[in-house]
């Protein structure tokens, strides 16, 4: 059995170079197409499907270029976030949703980490948008922190430890708008510090990241997203580590400050019971790849593939006694070696003789209900097919 495991993950030698060799030169290819972007505005100009949605995601494939091999981390994923509107991004650890995130921010480990299929459209209110892929680093630095802002997942490693709570929110106004004053931008960050409940915002302004609380700390976090009022905030993880009375507090100013501003919400969580109370829409991520997406109302009272209905069984319910929670059977697969049919084929409970085929496609039950399962093929409509990038082809 030991050497079994051991043959599995051996790399001999000659592999492993063969891999670097590869991965220097799609990397070196990739990064070339990214810089002569900058040449032509055409290449990463666009226009959105539907002018309602803020962000459009349409089969992304973000790969990480490892020693091992080529891990797809994100592999065809598509959905929409709309102008307003707070879209919840749930599953298990390692299902992409923080590299979806990355990518719509282009913050991946470049040049290992590379967005290589698909588009990630933005919209810039105007009836134009930026294909974020291909988007230069000169506008994206216009855009992050601007008009895409991101809460990161901890606040004590996201705040720098060695400046003052009030440098490090000055600086988002002070980058975004050079023609404010400095009492100007001093100003504009005690109203953002009153903004998200702080009481004693002078005080605070002079304090360090280590003198302040967790829940402190996570409010000057979203503090700095929300400087420049953004047209959407993504909110990875916002109450991790968080006491629930804190985690309520959090969360209802995230939804306020959502309303105040008009923008739209990208809540990235696997906590199935802070989606249920913020969200208007749910996408459920697995290995890479959506696997359900609706309104709150389907994803909760209608859940439809085996992978949503094992996440529903496993959350403890309020009144009830079991033995043991449920928990989903079997592993995800390598994400180095995915195989050709249904991720989650080796793990359902529900398999049926189609199962066997090939990827199922994403099929339409409802108007606004979409699932990636065989079980649904007679009485469903199939409105697309996640794609994966030949990286051999690169």
């Amino acid at each position: 059995m030991a050497s079994e495991k051991k043959k599995s993950t051996y790399i001999s030698g000659r592999e492993s170079r063969r891999i670097s060799r590869f991965n220097r030169r799609v990397t070196r290819r990739l990064e070339k197409e990214r810089a002569d972007a900058n040449k032509d505005p055409k290449l990463y100009t666009t226009q959105m499907k539907d002018p309602n949605n803020v962000v459009e995601f349409d089969n992304v494939c973000t790969y990480f270029f490892t020693d091992v091999g080529v891990v797809k981390a994100v592999d065809g994923v598509s959905y929409e976030i709309p102008v307003g509107k707070t879209v919840g991004v749930v599953g298990e650890s390692g299902c992409g949703k923080s590299v979806t995130s990355l990518s719509l921010m282009q913050l991946l480990q470049r040049p290992t980490g590379q967005t290589v299929g698909g588009e990630i459209r933005f919209n810039l209110g105007d009836g134009s948008a930026y294909n974020i892929v291909n988007t230069p680093n000169a506008i994206m630095e216009k855009i992050r922190g601007n008009r895409i802002s991101m809460i990161f997942q901890e606040p004590m490693t996201a705040l720098n430890p060695v400046f003052r709570i009030g440098q490090q929110v000055d600086e988002v106004t002070q980058l975004h708008h050079p023609e404010m004053s400095k009492e100007d931008v001093k100003a504009r960050t005690l109203q953002m510090l009153e903004l998200v409940g702080i009481a004693n915002k002078e005080g605070v302004y002079d304090m360090y990241p280590h003198e302040l609380s967790g829940g402190m700390r996570q409010r000057v976090c979203i503090a700095i997203a929300l400087a420049c009022s953004p047209s959407l905030i993504i909110a990875d993880e916002p109450t991790t580590a968080l006491d629930v009375t804190i985690q309520a507090q959090i969360l209802d100013l995230l939804q306020n400050l959502k309303d105040k501003l008009n923008s739209s919400i990208m809540l990235i969580t696997h906590d199935l019971g802070v989606v249920a109370g913020m969200a208007d829409y749910v996408v459920v991520m697995y290995a890479g790849r959506v696997v359900e997406k609706g309104t709150t109302d389907d994803i909760y009272h209608h859940p439809s593939h085996p992978y949503t209905i094992g996440l529903m069984k496993s959350k403890p319910v309020v009144g009830k006694k079991v033995e043991e929670l449920y928990n989903i059977p079997g592993n995800v697969p390598n994400p180095v070696e995915m195989p050709n049919y249904c991720y989650f084929r080796d793990r359902c409970e529900m398999q049926c003789e189609r199962c066997k085929g090939e990827y199922p496609p994403e099929i339409r039950i409802s108007d606004t209900h979409i699932v990636t399962c065989y079980r649904y093929m007679d009485e469903g409509e199939v409105v697309g097919h996640p794609k994966s990038v030949d990286v051999e082809a690169l």
